[in-house]
């Protein structure tokens, strides 16, 4: 025998199977062109819904991209579904940095073509606009397209240094997970007059600081409506938000029904009447494309 005995056989690039779940070693080149950030811009110039799921690992990213989805989260709901926690507080950036290097590698294996954006965690960038860049840089290191941060008005600043230094970022609005218990709760926010105005004006202070995606979380379905038409350079990304937004996100457990409490009241068992979470996937992509989820009736405020 020759060689080193330690050493495995390369996989075949045609093997049909691989040990313990793992990644097939090759896939065949992706359809559609990957997505960036002219092609975002694109995609909201002409009305076409931008579809984001979460996703915490490199099968399960694969698997996104494979079914159409536009971006892939990596967010810091991973605290609450992946690791037991009762909120997204305790995440670590070390935390985010193994799991979007994760994510990257499974988009990657299957010559995905997806945008990754990966959640700078609670108190990696509150402390100054230079933490802010330092973390959003490890982030971007492990394999993100764009960070994602919480908040507006203090946040603004930080977003234009960033983005003067080329790191895209999305922005995250109304309810913020990170400062859940500051807020009282997991509540709609603005419905009052004075907290819409505040909610609008830290949205357009963020597209003006340069972040092109904002998630908007249950907010009142008109109210996101409204600054999805007044931005027209910053794509709003709706969780219970209604319809009138530029695109959706749900977490990957909750769209698959896996949520181990009460279903929020915005979310939409895709599993139900598929045989795969990958046609799950796909099934979400197609109802968000088409204006058939969410219903404002049912999923929003």
């Amino acid at each position: 025998m020759t060689g080193d005995p330690c050493m495995t056989e390369p996989v075949p690039s045609n093997a049909t199977a691989t040990p313990y779940g793992t990644l097939p070693p090759t896939s065949q080149p992706a359809q559609r062109k990957p997505v960036s950030l002219p092609r975002l811009a694109d995609m909201h110039a002409r009305g076409e819904k931008i579809t984001m799921l979460t996703a915490y690992d490199a099968t399960f990213a694969a698997v996104a991209d494979q079914a159409g989805v536009d971006t892939i989260l990596v967010g810091d709901s991973l605290g609450m579904v992946c690791q037991g926690r009762h909120s997204t507080v305790g995440v670590s950036l070390e935390h985010m940095r193994y799991h979007t290097e994760c994510v990257a590698r499974g988009v990657r294996r299957v010559q995905g073509t997806a945008w990754v954006v990966a959640d700078l965690p609670f108190g990696s960038y509150q402390e100054s606009r230079e933490q802010a860049l330092r973390n959003a840089t490890v982030l971007m290191e492990a394999g993100a397209h764009m960070v994602k941060l919480e908040g507006g008005g203090w946040t603004a600043p930080t977003v234009e240094f960033l983005v003067a230094r080329g790191i895209p970022v999305c922005g995250h609005l109304g309810l913020t997970p990170q400062t859940v218990h500051a807020l009282g709760g997991y509540r709609v926010q603005g419905r009052a007059e004075a907290d819409a105005q505040r909610l609008r004006q830290e949205a357009l202070e963020l597209a003006d600081a340069g972040a092109t995606l904002l998630v908007l979380e249950m907010v009142p379905a008109t109210l996101a409506r409204q600054l999805t038409g007044e931005m027209p350079h910053c794509a709003t990304i709706g969780i219970g938000a209604g319809q009138g937004t530029a695109g959706q996100v749900l977490v990957l457990h909750d769209m698959l029904g896996m949520n181990l409490g009460r279903m929020p009241r915005f979310v939409r068992n895709f599993m139900e009447g598929q045989n795969s979470i990958q046609a799950a996937m796909a099934a979400y992509v197609q109802a968000v494309k088409q204006g058939q989820f969410p219903e404002d009736a049912v999923h929003g405020w």
